[in-house]
């Protein structure tokens, strides 16, 4: 391993206490010690960090679910959006995939967030997506932070979206801790028949997320994930006890056609927008709040 082992304590949670969704707030320790971030020292120890987890055993059963959900999305599509050529063994070549990665948390100062930014590197590559296709934000990101990403070659964004991305193509959402407001603000942007299947999400599984909320809340304010439980395909994976704060409750979930159509009609018809009126700890900053925190503008 690359790092101490003292790392790989960091990252253990407490037997018995609950794991809480990372909450998308910026650092302060992050934002005063961005300037003396070492961009090459960084990404250097990323990559390291990738070469680690990628001697994991549990690694080969996460790509293996990977390309499982990428094939069947695939699957999914028109012939004639599909490359008659395109390999389909293990190692596929999987056509016109983007990537977005939302709440990753500061990476240059918790452990947990660098071990998810390399499975996120690692995740790209076996699924063959391009690093540019890869779309990440977090308004936690530091200045030098973000210098890292485009070093690493991913596209960084400017704009607070809230989890309103709609996917047009198939696409990979890697939100890993992420709280219920943003799978909500997600599954309500794509809230069809069309939009669903395109997802693939690797991030907190639905089932893991109604266990530990109360009904009646859960009903009332994220219908969205309310419904979708029901509908896709939850599949949890493997996490070592040592990265239990790391990969803890990470499922691979995706919406198959087939299950989409057991709902009723009038489910599909104007979704309204969330509005979580009556979540006081709503786990997400939102557009509003940073603009008016940051003077108008958006990080």
């Amino acid at each position: 391993m690359s790092d101490t082992g003292e790392e790989w304590q960091v990252a253990r949670r407490r037997k018995g206490a609950a794991r809480k969704s990372k909450p998308l707030q910026v650092s302060s320790n992050s934002t005063c010690c961005e300037d003396q971030l070492d961009i090459a020292k960084t990404v250097k120890r990323i990559r390291e960090t990738v070469s680690d987890l990628r001697c994991e055993e549990f690694w080969p059963q996460w790509k293996k679910q990977l390309l499982v959900a990428l094939g069947s999305v695939e699957l999914s599509k028109s012939p004639v959006d599909r490359d008659p050529e395109a390999p389909t063994e293990d190692g596929q070549l999987f056509q016109n995939l983007d990537c977005v990665c939302y709440g990753l948390g500061s990476f240059s100062s918790c452990v947990s967030a660098r071990f998810q930014l390399a499975m996120l590197l690692l995740l790209l590559d076996a699924g063959q997506i391009p690093l540019k296709d890869c779309f990440i934000y977090d308004p936690a990101f530091s200045s030098g932070e973000r210098e890292v990403l485009m070093q690493l070659g991913l596209t960084v964004l400017t704009d607070n979206e809230e989890g309103k991305r709609l996917a047009t193509k198939p696409t990979l959402f890697y939100l890993m801790h992420c709280g219920k407001a943003l799978y909500n603000n997600l599954l309500w942007k794509n809230w069809s028949t069309q939009s669903l299947p395109l997802m693939i999400i690797i991030g907190n599984s639905f089932n893991g997320i109604l266990e530990r909320t109360i009904e009646r809340e859960f009903k009332r304010d994220y219908i969205y994930i309310t419904q979708a439980v029901s509908v896709c395909e939850d599949r949890l994976l493997p996490c070592p006890s040592r990265l239990i704060d790391v990969f803890s409750d990470t499922a691979v979930i995706t919406f198959p056609t087939s299950s989409l159509n057991r709902l009723p009609q009038s489910t599909w018809v104007e979704p309204p927008e969330p509005q979580y009126q009556h979540c006081p700890d709503l786990e997400i900053i939102q557009r509003e709040t940073q603009e008016r925190d940051r003077g108008g503008t958006i990080n």
